[in-house]
Order: structure tokens, then sequence, then C-alpha cells
């Protein structure tokens, strides 16, 4: 006859307790179709970087350092590995934005103030080619204010962000005795006290001569118009549409803006080009501007 004492039943039972726990945890790890339980794989998650919807072929961009620097197409392809362009010019890969970043340094001949802002240029690389009002023009963009400084009184800085600026043919500017073929923005769009203001130029005499109307000091600023809506540090989008004698402003798609009449018939002497940027308003110590464009477009 067999004797098991307590203790010696007590430790058979444990001991198989534990065989079956084992067991059962080497089969749930050699078969994942165990029934009853799950296996959840955890996947490793991603950061989506977006790129700005900017096609930069046909710009190229001043920056407010050198004399000042400029980069044109092809070299501006490549700007996020430009080391002369990083500190102004860059995306903002988590929003889908292309950064323009100026402050008080550089400014070109004919302007006192500094800025990180594109120049159409219709032929890559060129000047030279550009458009008149009886051709048009449309230019549309998606943007936002990311940070400004304020000035003394603690009003934010204005920037411009976008202009239609006038240009002197070749012949013109001999006939006039200019060194350069530069003539006035006929339109400048501004970030101003959180909303959107546009100016258009005008002739100080409408009885000037064909000679007289090509030089810059004969048009001042003329009409100015602040759209309602405030845009503040949100995402706009400022579209500007340019017919003979006309030129159309619309903010957000709903609200638009229509200059037209004489003044603008007799700019259509010039050539034109697009801009668009961060053109800072001010040389205060200090000052700064950051503006995101996440598209831009131009068709004639």
């Amino acid at each position: 006859m067999v004797v098991i004492t307590r203790n010696t039943l007590s430790f058979i039972k444990s001991f198989l307790t534990m065989m079956l726990l084992l067991s059962f945890m080497n089969c749930q790890d050699k078969n994942d179709d165990t029934p009853g339980v799950e296996i959840v794989e955890e996947e490793p998650v991603e950061e989506t970087f977006k790129l700005p919807n900017i096609d930069l072929n046909n710009w190229k961009v001043t920056l407010p350092v050198g004399n000042p620097t400029e980069v044109k197409p092809p070299e501006i392809l490549n700007y996020a590995t430009n080391e002369t362009l990083k500190p102004f010019m860059y995306n903002d890969s988590l929003n889908g934005a292309l950064v323009f970043y100026t402050y008080p340094g550089a400014s070109t001949a004919n302007s006192s103030y500094s800025r990180t802002e594109l120049r159409e240029q219709m032929v890559p690389g060129s000047n030279t080619t550009n458009w008149t009002f009886a051709q048009g023009g449309n230019m549309k963009g998606t943007l936002e204010m990311d940070e400004i400084s304020r000035d003394s009184d603690g009003d934010f800085h204005r920037t411009m962000v976008m202009q239609i600026h006038g240009r002197l043919t070749n012949e013109q500017r001999d006939l006039i005795g200019e060194d350069d073929n530069n003539a006035p923005p006929v339109l400048k769009v501004y970030w101003q006290n959180e909303k959107v203001r546009v100016v258009v130029k005008a002739l100080k005499d409408l009885t000037v001569s064909d000679m007289e109307i090509l030089e810059t000091d004969s048009w001042k600023d003329g009409e100015s118009y602040i759209f309602p809506e405030t845009v503040g540090f949100d995402k706009f989008t400022v579209e500007v549409k340019v017919s003979t004698g006309r030129i159309e402003v619309v903010l957000n798609e709903n609200t638009a803006k229509v200059f037209e009449g004489i003044h603008l018939e007799k700019w259509g002497v010039f050539e034109n080009y697009f801009k668009a940027g961060n053109y800072l308003q001010t040389k205060d110590e200090g000052s700064f501007a950051r503006v995101k464009y996440y598209d831009l477009t131009v068709s004639h």
C-alpha cells in the first residue's frame, strides 16, 4: 500500500498547476491563432511631412543680406539645402508652408526697407520678359502671418505680402535717361493691424506728357482700401486679377475690391511683374516678421 502524506499531495498539486501554466504559455507563443487570444501588433507612428504648393521655376528671391543677395532659378529650387537661403526661406513641413523670414538689413536701390520676397520671372533667370495690363494676369496665394514684432506703442509692425510692380522697357529707360528699369509698384497688398490693406497708384497730374508719365515722381499712392475682415494670425487667401485698366483683389474668395478708371488705364504704358513674400515696412531695431505661404500660383 502506497501512503501519500498531505504535504506530498500539496506538492503534487502545485507541480501540476505550474506545468499546466507553462504548457499554456508555450502554446500561446508558438500559435498566434490560439482560440480566445488576440495578438495585436502596434504599428510604428510616422510623422506626415507636407510641402508647400509653390512652383519656384518662375521666381527669384531677394534677401535682407548682401547688396542685397538674390537667388534665381535654378538655384532657388534647392532652397532647402542652400546655406544662403536657409535662414530666410525654408519649409514648415508639418503644416506644408514655405516660410519667409526677414528683418531690417540690406535693401534694394529704390527702397529703404528689407525683404525676403519673390519676384516673378516669366523666363526663368531673366527680368527682361514681363507682361502688360492688356495681356492681363492672375496671382493667387494662401498665406498666414506667423509672427511679427511690435513698435514702441505696442502696435504690430506691418509688412507687404504681395505687389504688382512696374518696369520700364529698355527704350523707355533710355528715353527718360534713367540708369535702371525701375518703375513704381501699381498695387501693394499689406498685412496691417491684423487686416489686409491694398493701395493702388494714381497720377499726380492727368495731363502729363507721354515722357513724363514714365517718371516715378509722376505717380503717388492713390486709392486705399482695408478689407473689413480681420485675418489676424489665421490662414487667408488673396487673389489678384488684372486686365486692361482694372485690378480686382479678392480676400478669402468672398470679398472683392475693384480698382479701375483713368489712372489704371494710363498705367498701361508699363510692363509689370508679380511679387509675393515678406517686405517688412520698418527699420526699427529688433523688428522682424515671418510669413507663411501655403500655395502660390500665377497665370497669364
